[in-house]
């Protein structure tokens, strides 16, 4: 087959990237991202709070390693870590899909096109076509690229290259459904590509009670147009309610704002919050999120703020890295996009917040006046705040450069220990520096509150202990007078965690099961310590979607809980348990 189509595929799909035999979300593996789910997986979950391979089905697109394997005579999980394995199985499949269309092998890389849209395992023909587009774009401008191994791939420009795109007819798929209007600021350019239905539920937010609370930024990892397709594909079980694209020149939206869309890895997060996914990736550096991306996406994000009344602050515009899975034993897997080279400061100065709370803080940073009790903002200068990280695919490496996170340490001086995060380290063994190692750093705009000062260095009450962050002259802070601290009240030993807030059970009508509660128990919050808490408390609800035989069902409870900034992600607690000031 011609080798423009195998990269131009390789490179729609992965980046190119093998990604250390780690699958994607979709349950994609290798350069050639094929793909191997799980039927029947036994981990119950709400939708959305999951990856894919926990509850895959048995539909063959989910399984493309599989039938590569057995084109080639390898063994399934030899495709998924040897990348010479991968390609040729990638390209197995490429061929026999290219039979099926002419039964040829022909040179010229345009009558791949029904081949390669084929690949895509979308099924209908927009999202087939924009996968088969974005390949041939690639082929015609040429593409190179430095993996994360440090490799460098190219994709020679080819523009004689004319796709054949009258073979998209002939591979049966269904068409599209007329576009709904998008709801965007009038400055951006925006098209509604509408997600997999099963990707998402209907509903009626706003009206219906609940109400947005949160505006989540994602990234990718991965293309824009390979986003939109996966957010296409019901095999993704995953959905976004905007995807941005990198160079800020189009925004698409796949699930209304009223809706609830499937990004946070947390059922009733999802419920409160709106998605925005960047066109990027979060180790790569702080060059590939772009001036016109922090533009397009601060309009986006000012725009719905003022249409669903969220405040602009790191309490509420947050980053997937801020948002703890439902239970416990998803923590490993918590997703920590935007990443470390998303500048939060720049892009709150977009939305001006930034200056309103520089306003609020006096203008200055808090210096030598900081004191046990107060609140401060997490609040290192971007470019002259370079931190070491070590990033991990099929070898590691070290990188400094400017980030917008601090290391959290058990005591105050360079040498001592990472702290450790118990949900991710249940041996209390320390943090890393490896960059998806969140237990142990906090980043910009976050707040907690001050529990001891020792020279250069602060302490903050941080996931129910005391950690050391480095801060001489308080550069890295700022004050925070007007943040609501939330304490233990009175009587109350420990404060219990939690990153939902469902009723109570007995509170469900009949015939609608109940949501679970989960307590994160490793997790302290014992008198003495405090944690700051976003603008209101929110009442305990969650949500069933219409059925053909019932509407959709909004259950509310009477109790109240406080969204605390615990640890670097956000936790919940009852209001019954706490005082706040």
């Amino acid at each position: 087959m011609p080798k423009e189509v195998l990269l131009g595929v390789s490179y729609e799909s992965s980046w190119w990237e093998a990604n250390d035999g780690r699958p994607s979300t979709k349950g994609g593996y290798g350069p050639m991202h094929l793909t191997d789910t799980t039927s029947g997986g036994t981990y119950a979950h709400r939708p959305g709070e999951g990856p894919v391979d926990a509850t895959g089905t048995d539909d063959p697109s989910e399984h493309t390693l599989k039938a590569a394997a057995a084109m080639i005579g390898v063994a399934p999980q030899t495709l998924k870590r040897d990348e010479l394995q991968n390609l040729r199985g990638g390209a197995a499949l490429l061929a026999s899909y290219q039979r099926q269309i002419s039964r040829e092998m022909p040179l010229d890389p345009g009558s791949w096109y029904g081949a390669v849209a084929h690949y895509s395992q979308a099924p209908d023909t927009t999202a087939a076509g924009r996968f088969a587009d974005g390949v041939f774009e690639a082929i015609r401008n040429g593409k190179q690229r430095v993996r994360k191994d440090g490799q460098t791939v190219s994709l020679p420009k080819t523009p004689y290259v004319r796709p054949k795109t009258t073979q998209l007819a002939s591979l049966g798929l269904r068409t599209q459904a007329a576009a709904a209007v998008p709801e965007c600021p009038g400055e951006l350019d925006c098209r509604f590509v509408p997600a997999a239905a099963s990707n998402y539920q209907v509903s009626a937010r706003n009206s219906n009670g609940m109400d947005v609370e949160f505006i989540v930024i994602h990234d990718l990892e991965g293309s824009y147009d390979g986003g939109v397709s996966w957010f296409q594909d019901p095999a993704s079980g995953v959905s976004t309610h905007y995807v941005m694209k990198a160079d800020g020149s189009e925004a698409t939206q796949m699930v209304a704002t009223k809706d609830i869309a499937f990004h946070a890895g947390n059922y009733w997060t999802n419920l409160h919050g709106i998605g925005i996914e960047l066109e990027g990736y979060a180790a790569q550096g702080p060059t590939w999120f772009t001036p016109a991306q922090y533009k397009a996406t601060a309009a986006l994000v000012v725009y719905l703020a003022r249409r669903f009344d969220v405040p602009l602050d790191r309490k509420h515009i947050i980053g997937h890295d801020n948002v703890l899975p439902p239970r416990p034993a998803r923590a490993p897997d918590a997703h920590w996009d935007p990443g470390p080279y998303w500048d939060w400061e720049k892009f709150m100065a977009l939305l001006d917040a930034d200056h309103r709370l520089e306003r609020e803080a006096g203008g200055a940073a808090s210096g030598g006046n900081i004191a046990v009790g107060q609140a401060v903002t997490i609040a290192p200068k971007y470019s002259e705040n370079p931190q070491r990280v070590t990033v991990c695919g099929t070898t590691c490496r070290t990188q400094t450069q400017p980030s917008n996170l601090l290391y959290v340490r058990t005591e105050p001086r360079d040498d001592a220990p990472l702290v450790s995060d118990l949900a991710l380290r249940p041996d209390g063994s320390a943090g890393t520096e490896r960059i998806d190692d969140w237990g142990s750093t906090v980043v910009w705009g976050q707040e907690f509150v001050v529990a001891d000062v020792r020279g250069d260095w602060t302490a903050i009450w941080f996931g129910g202990q005391k950690g050391w962050i480095h801060n001489p002259a308080g550069v890295n802070t700022r004050l925070a007078p007007n943040a609501r601290i939330v304490r233990p009240a009175s009587g109350v030993k420990s404060v219990s965690l939690y990153t939902t807030a469902y009723p109570r059970a007995e509170e469900y009508p009949q015939g609608v099961p109940a949501s679970e509660q989960t307590r994160f128990n490793m997790y302290a919050f014992p008198q003495g310590q405090a944690y700051v808490a976003a603008r209101a408390s929110v009442g305990a609800d969650d949500f069933f979607p219409a059925t053909p035989t019932r509407p959709e069902v909004v259950v509310t409870g009477d109790q109240k809980y406080e969204v605390i900034q615990y640890n670097r992600r956000l936790a919940t607690v009852n209001t019954v348990q706490t005082t706040v000031r």
